[in-house]
């Protein structure tokens, strides 16, 4: 069985005082950012893919491939969004128990496909593949 799941390249961080902070999942942002913040994005993140994951069941082991819709020409290092994108998704299918784990003897291969533009729709599209 397939499982298709879109994925966002960014989340929105409410915050009390100043302006909400929208925040690119990307390791050169992750890696930068307090700890707090980066918890507080999982959470959201999580969040967001409720509606996608709630209630799925996905049999493994799995092969998983995913494709970065970008928005503009401009040169992105698609590795760092697919590390960042990769560990928040699959801790929230493990989190929604759509599967066991997301170790090595569950998910065998990760493969990434080659970048595209879609300017009014940025995103991660993943295709997990039941094997």
């Amino acid at each position: 069985m397939i499982h298709e799941i879109i994925s966002p390249m960014h989340i929105i961080v409410p915050r009390r005082t100043k302006k909400d902070r929208r925040i690119a999942l990307n390791l050169n942002i992750y890696r930068n950012l307090h700890h707090s913040v980066n918890g507080q994005s999982k959470k959201i993140y999580t969040e967001l893919m409720r509606d996608q994951l709630e209630g799925l069941i996905i049999k493994t082991p799995v092969e998983i491939t995913y494709r970065v819709f970008k928005p503009t020409k401009r040169i992105l290092d698609k590795m760092n969004v697919i590390s960042v994108v990769s560990k928040f998704l699959l801790d929230a299918i493990t989190e929604y128990g759509c599967w066991e784990d997301d170790n090595d003897n569950f998910v065998k291969t990760e493969t990434i496909l080659p970048t595209e533009i879609d300017r009014k729709n940025p995103r991660v599209e993943i295709i997990i593949k039941e094997i």
